[in-house]
């Protein structure tokens, strides 16, 4: 699945997360958020080289019980998951590099 050009204001729920096979990375934020606008080249250079990567963008804030069940406090946060298991996260990240060596740990 390629990277989605906005965060989607529909998320899927904890339990549909949780069943997903293989590796899915969740990008929480919103399209507002000056971190998150600053993140997006970074974000997209590291996902480059990964094409069928599943990657949802979810759009966060108060509230949003999807965001809550993960803990999430400050956007862009990315959760990377693996068959339904949180294995690695990265907030705010400052580059591309980051993002890039924890896809690489998967």
């Amino acid at each position: 699945m390629a990277t989605q050009p906005a965060y989607s204001s529909k998320a899927p729920s904890r339990a549909e997360l949780d069943a997903l096979p293989g590796v899915t990375v969740v990008e929480f934020g919103t399209d507002w958020c000056g971190y998150c606008q600053g993140a997006q080249a970074s974000i997209a250079r590291a996902f480059a080289p990964h094409a069928g990567l599943r990657h949802l963008k979810i759009e966060d804030g108060p509230g949003r019980p999807l965001g809550r069940s993960f803990k999430v406090k400050l956007w862009p946060t990315l959760v990377f998951m693996r068959d339904g298991a949180e294995v690695a996260r990265v907030v705010r990240p400052t580059g591309a590099a980051e993002i890039a060596d924890t896809l690489t740990s998967l």
